[in-house]
């Protein structure tokens, strides 16, 4: 796996005003970590924004920091966009040491086809979509793959416990847990709810009571 480095320097502008810092095609950060005091960074957006696409929230990356002499681990720690436009707003850095165990939810991500789908009409239901993992940095994959292709019947399920793993990893989920499961597909006919729409009709018509127009007498001729 190849190394993913960022570059970034101090900020020292804050609140409202770093909306300036945005329109210069700068992107506000924060640096933070466990027992280390919270710094405020800048970072180019168009470079940021390729290391969010490959990195991800579980990647490792080396941040270079300008001035600093050493560079700093660290992970994706949270992104926020504008909600309608999609621009990227404020980054999140967590630091990290190479040497302490990190806890981070990794996505599940499904490979191959599963027999049962295709032979049998059975629907896939994927219940499970990351798994809480805990190793050192250097060892978390950025994502955890399922094979569908021992899916070959219906009622068939993958469990986290059936998820291999390496042994430099703690799983941290439910063994019994359910990952992805094939149920069966039920297809209702279209000629049966017709029919069964056409019995309802004739059963509420024969209940009905017939309504009989009663005869105006006739009047009676003065004189």
């Amino acid at each position: 796996m190849d190394g993913l480095t960022i570059e970034a320097s101090k900020r020292d502008i804050l609140g409202k005003k770093t909306r300036f810092l945005r329109r210069q095609g700068i992107t506000p950060a924060h640096l933070f970590g466990h027992g280390l005091e919270s710094l405020s960074l800048q970072c180019d957006t168009a470079k940021l924004q390729r290391i969010i696409a490959r990195a991800g929230m579980t990647r490792l990356i080396t941040l270079g920091i300008e001035g600093d002499k050493k560079t700093r681990s660290i992970f994706i720690k949270e992104i926020q966009r504008d909600a309608v436009s999609g621009e990227l707003l404020h980054v999140d850095f967590y630091q990290v040491k190479k040497t302490e165990k990190v806890r981070v939810d990794v996505p599940i991500v499904l490979v191959g086809e599963a027999p049962a789908i295709k032979a049998k009409e059975g629907i896939l239901t994927h219940t499970l979509t990351s798994l809480s993992i805990e190793c050192l940095p250097d060892k978390l994959p950025p994502q955890i793959e399922v094979d569908l292709s021992p899916l070959t019947e219906i009622g068939q399920a993958i469990y986290v416990r059936d998820i291999a793993l390496s042994p430099d990893i703690t799983l941290h989920n439910d063994p019994d847990q359910i990952v992805v499961r094939i149920s069966e597909v039920r297809i209702e006919k279209v000629e049966e709810v017709v029919a069964a729409e056409e019995v309802a009709a004739e059963a509420a018509a024969e209940a009905a009571p017939e309504e009989v127009a009663e005869e105006k007498p006739e009047e009676e001729p003065t004189t």
